[in-house]
């Protein structure tokens, strides 16, 4: 146990970043923004607190691949989706698959289509301003992930996953490897665990002659059951998780979910320090399928300015 403590706190002093001594604005200072996009439909509605929540599914691979250790079922699936900003579609899809003893293995698509656009050039021995339609053409981003976690006591859990990214527009593209590496531990406090996660670090990127950096994220976050028993049917969770991004400033989010009956669950959490996003909410219900049970979430995120946007998740375990 002293070695995974340690292993813990060197994880935390990795996250913790050095400042300089001058202030600026970091926002705009990488790239792959896509990968900031919740994927998950629970965590969404949860303001995105849920490197410590448990349970997640398949979805542990995009929001703490060190806590899918941790979780039951022999095969496990999610299928995620929201008409995102601008007329753009978040896509995802997630298996996992528990080898026992072996550990936990898994395999995950994350993906923005920016949908078509028309393609223009300027306008020969015209003013400046016009110009002539040449077509249209396709933007996207995509991360192909592969992951292994495993369980190394029944209170302490990791994972890893390598993720291919790449981002195209018209006939350009950009593509890199980044890595996701997190934790989950139970304290033995009534059923209150820590998790944390770095998401998205490697080298910099390479677009044409430009190089940009990785959108890189610490996120370190507590959760615990504080109405009803642990492993109980109806239970109230409350989850915080303090983020650093490497483009912008430190941020806060909070949210809270009750289960009812292990059938319906209610949520809603809050950021802090964000420009636009603030308040989410959702529903998520579950009920028996083929071979195991299976779950439906649906979140409204409020982006301020650039409106609400509604995400859902189905998820199966067998």
């Amino acid at each position: 146990m002293k070695k995974i403590l340690m292993v813990m706190l060197l994880f935390l002093i990795g996250a913790v970043p050095l400042r300089s001594q001058g202030s600026f604005k970091k926002v705009g200072t990488a790239g792959y923004v896509f990968l900031g996009i919740p994927v998950s439909a629970r965590t969404a509605s949860l303001g995105e607190a849920g490197v410590a929540m448990e349970g997640l599914g398949a979805d542990a691979l995009f929001t703490n691949p060190g806590s899918v250790g941790f979780e039951h079922g022999t095969h496990l699936v999610s299928f995620s989706y929201s008409p995102w900003i601008a007329d753009t579609r978040h896509e995802a899809a997630a298996y996992v698959y528990n080898a026992s003893s072996a550990g936990v293995f898994g395999v995950s698509v994350d993906r923005l289509d920016m949908g078509e656009m028309t393609l223009t050039q300027n306008a020969v021995g015209t003013k400046i301003g016009m110009y002539d339609i040449l077509g249209t053409f396709k933007a996207d981003g995509i991360a192909i992930g592969l992951t292994y976690g495993r369980e190394l006591t029944d209170r302490f859990s990791f994972g890893v996953t390598a993720k291919y990214v790449q981002e195209r527009i018209w006939e350009y593209s950009s593509t890199n490897l980044v890595f996701d590496a997190g934790l989950l531990y139970y304290t033995g406090f009534q059923s209150l665990r820590i998790g944390g996660v770095v998401k998205n670090f490697g080298v910099d990127g390479k677009y044409l002659q430009g190089t940009f950096k990785m959108p890189t994220d610490f996120r370190f976050g507590a959760a615990m059951d504080i109405i009803g028993a642990e492993g109980g049917s109806s239970k109230l969770t409350l989850a915080v998780e303090a983020l650093h991004p490497t483009d912008n400033d430190e941020r806060i989010n909070v949210g809270a979910e009750f289960w009812y009956q292990n059938m319906v669950a209610l949520r809603g959490g809050y950021k802090f320090n964000y420009d636009e996003e603030t308040w989410s909410a959702g529903l998520g219900i579950r009920w028996s399928g083929l071979g195991g049970p299976l779950g439906l979430d649906a979140a409204y995120s409020n982006l301020g300015r650039l409106g609400g946007h509604v995400r859902v998740t189905l998820g199966a375990s067998f």
